[in-house]
């Protein structure tokens, strides 16, 4: 078992030492928080240690879970590192592209391993369909979620758009060509309310759209394919594939049939795969321990999340030219 430090014990803070605590592949020494009073009220109720100072704790452990305010996490990140430990950094990576950049080269120089907590890419009906997204051509996602001001500090696409970001680079395997945003500051005064069109090089297309002013709740990926459709669900955790073959000289009686003007026919099939269901961030935080004990890639690597970060800031550039 490997040993973990959590710093930052917020809201999603304390999701993390829970299941940190419960898992089989970490043995939960302690957090640290630069709340104290909070952090003796969660040591008192839930009995985890905690520590004061973070140099205590990364002294105990050989994994830090970091927790903290994004603002917060390239300084955590680059003492943990340089004191020879494995970093797990909630998302976004860091606050700037240049951070994050000097996050993986510390990486590699001290020779440890990171990863990045883009949830999403552990969601089970993402999971569960994501082998069957193959060069998709136009990809169309809606995050809405309602108001929460916790997280009202940094622009919705840092805050709930950058998970999608994370997911379409995850199966685009093409550079980014071009964005173009545009978004609206409702209640804070960074956007509330945001949509990105981004191009790339191999001709696809994604837009985006993310709100945290909305009425309901919202998250739905829709991936468009030569001869496949296929739909996302991370909210309630479902997905659907329809797919186009060739239709059958003699079609059955419920066979799906669709012919064009040329006179080609088609059938179409519906397939709802299997979704197993699972503890998305115990999963995130499991794998990456996999990948410490087997000397393997993170699922989510630095690099990955560096990425979605880059592309972030240029929507966050095409918005404030307007």
């Amino acid at each position: 078992m490997l040993k973990v430090g959590v710093l930052g014990a917020g809201h999603l803070g304390k999701i993390h030492l829970r299941l940190l605590n419960q898992s089989e592949k970490y043995e939960l020494v302690g957090f640290y928080d630069e709340n104290h009073e909070n952090g003796a009220k969660i040591a008192a109720e839930f009995g985890y240690k905690q520590f004061d100072t973070i140099a205590k704790l990364i002294h105990a452990v050989d994994v830090i879970d970091i927790v903290t305010p994004t603002l917060s996490h390239y300084k955590c990140a680059k003492v943990s590192i340089k004191s020879g430990k494995h970093v797990f950094i909630e998302k976004p990576i860091a606050t700037t592209v240049e951070e994050a950049e000097e996050i993986i080269a510390l990486a590699k120089e001290y020779n440890v391993k990171g990863q990045v907590g883009h949830v999403e890419r552990f969601n089970p009906a993402f999971i569960a369909v994501k082998d069957q997204i193959e060069n998709p051509m136009f990809i169309e996602t809606h995050r809405l979620a309602e108001f929460n001001p916790r997280g009202t500090d940094v622009p919705v696409v840092l805050d709930l758009m950058i998970h999608d970001i994370d997911a379409i680079l995850s199966v685009v395997k093409s550079k980014v060509k071009a964005v173009h945003a545009s978004g609206v500051s409702v209640l804070s005064h960074s956007p509330d309310i945001a949509n990105a069109r981004i191009e790339f090089e191999n001709g696809c297309v994604a837009n985006i759209t993310s709100s945290r002013i909305s009425m309901k709740n919202m998250r739905k990926s829709r991936f468009f394919q030569k001869d496949a459709y296929i739909s996302v669900d991370y909210l309630d955790k479902i997905c659907e594939v329809v797919k186009m073959k060739e239709a059958p000289e003699v079609p059955g009686d419920f066979d799906m049939i669709l012919q064009n003007a040329e006179g080609e026919k088609k059938q179409i099939y519906f397939n709802n795969p299997d979704v197993s269901p699972n503890n998305a961030i115990l999963d995130e935080l499991e794998t990456f321990a996999d990948a410490i004990v087997n000397d393997t890639t993170p699922i989510v690597t630095l690099e990955d999340g560096t990425e979605a970060l880059r592309v972030a800031y240029m929507i966050i550039d095409s918005m404030n030219e307007k």
